[in-house]
């Protein structure tokens, strides 16, 4: 089965772009995939031009081996940019392979070790002051079904001041634990946006509440600022969303400085890259949190991912899958009652209507930019 043609699809989605990319076969078989690396979509297509007169002609169903000649074989090892475009070659080849032999991927990574996927939605406003809204949109997801909530460090506008925002995430803690009861999950984003200083303050405040992760509490460039970190606080740490490799959560993992690792399966080299993180991290009781505030593909394939690995805590959903780009991507995995369900159709269980893409097509978009109160820019 020789790859024929590599498509790049990037999709404007209303609020973003998502970076879909379609392998094609001689046997007539195509497989979707998902970039990751929001904001820099364009960087991602021109990696997969690089990679596209490599892989014309190779065996689709060689991914082992396609994986390490696309990482290895520019002699500069893969960072972000090119685990994105390695990530949506790879998801796309699992596919394929998937829909040749007719099955799930999942049966192809060991099978099921679970029924359905449980998830993790966004609160609105997510990364806002305020406390009455907050609590009326998780008192909305809690009656929808949803278990575990998520929202995220604020900031005033495009203003972020450490000690108001500190305070202000207190209150919310505590506001929302309240509104929500205890058996209900609290995950709280910090997005890299703080000081060590500064997030050992705001973990050390927020313990009382319980919370189930404190995500990214410092910035993710040097894993090795994590060991004085996680001597200070007490709170389960959720950390990786911005590795693109193995190698990137080397030291995280070998010296146990988070609980859950937030592997991002289109950033950090699709599938076959996150099966061996996982692995890893199950040898140091480290559980997966997949980061996954990308496209419908990327659901599926993070579905597919999580129903075969034993160390799966909970998957990032934003919102109810089904509902954005249904004429783009179809038969979209099903959601009940906080859980995605396990899907049985073949490869990663969704279908792509190319013509529907094209009719949403790409728009230059910039991710918010952060500043302090003296004009210092800061991490979105």
């Amino acid at each position: 089965m020789k790859i024929t043609d590599i498509t790049s699809y990037p999709v404007w989605a209303g609020h973003r772009n998502y970076l879909f990319v379609v392998v094609d076969t001689d046997e007539g078989i195509y497989g979707v995939g998902e970039s990751g690396l929001t904001g820099r979509e364009l960087a991602v297509m021109g990696a997969i031009d690089h990679f596209k007169p490599l892989l014309i002609g190779e065996d689709a169903r060689r991914i082992e081996h396609i994986w390490q000649m696309l990482s290895r074989g520019g002699f500069f090892p893969h960072g972000k940019i090119l685990g994105s475009a390695i990530a949506a070659i790879d998801l796309a080849l699992w596919d394929i392979r998937g829909k040749a032999l007719g099955v799930p991927v999942y049966d192809l990574l060991g099978g099921r070790v679970r029924d359905k996927v449980a998830c993790y939605c966004h609160l609105n406003p997510g990364h806002a002051p305020g406390i009455d809204g907050l609590v009326e949109n998780a008192r909305q997801r809690v009656s929808e079904g949803w278990k575990f909530l998520r929202w995220g460090l604020p900031t005033e506008g495009d203003l972020l001041e450490p000690g108001r925002a500190i305070q202000q995430s207190i209150e919310q803690f505590d506001a929302l634990r309240d509104a929500v009861g205890d058996e209900i999950e609290l995950c709280f984003d910090i997005h890299t946006r703080l000081t060590p200083p500064e997030a050992i303050q705001l973990c050390r405040e927020v313990e009382p509440y319980r919370p189930y992760f404190m995500e990214d509490p410092i910035r993710s460039e040097s894993p090795q600022a994590f060991h004085m970190l996680r001597s200070k606080i007490h709170v389960p740490l959720a950390i990786g969303e911005q590795f693109a490799s193995k190698w990137d959560f080397r030291e995280l993992i070998d010296h146990d400085l988070m609980d859950y690792a937030r592997i991002d399966l289109c950033i950090a080299g699709g599938i076959t890259e996150g099966k061996k993180i996982a692995g890893w991290c199950e040898g140091h009781y480290i559980d997966v949190a997949v980061h996954n505030p990308l496209g419908p593909v990327a659901t599926a394939a993070c579905v597919q991912f999580n129903l075969a690995i034993p160390n799966f805590a909970v998957q990032e959903q934003p919102r109810e899958p089904g509902l954005a780009l249904t004429d783009v991507v179809g038969n979209q995995p099903v959601f009940e009652d906080g859980y995605i369900l396990a899907p049985t159709a073949p490869g990663l269980g969704v279908t792509f209507d190319r013509e529907a893409a094209k009719a949403h097509p790409f728009r230059m978009t910039e991710l918010p930019h952060l500043h302090r109160a003296d004009g210092g820019f800061t991490n979105w």
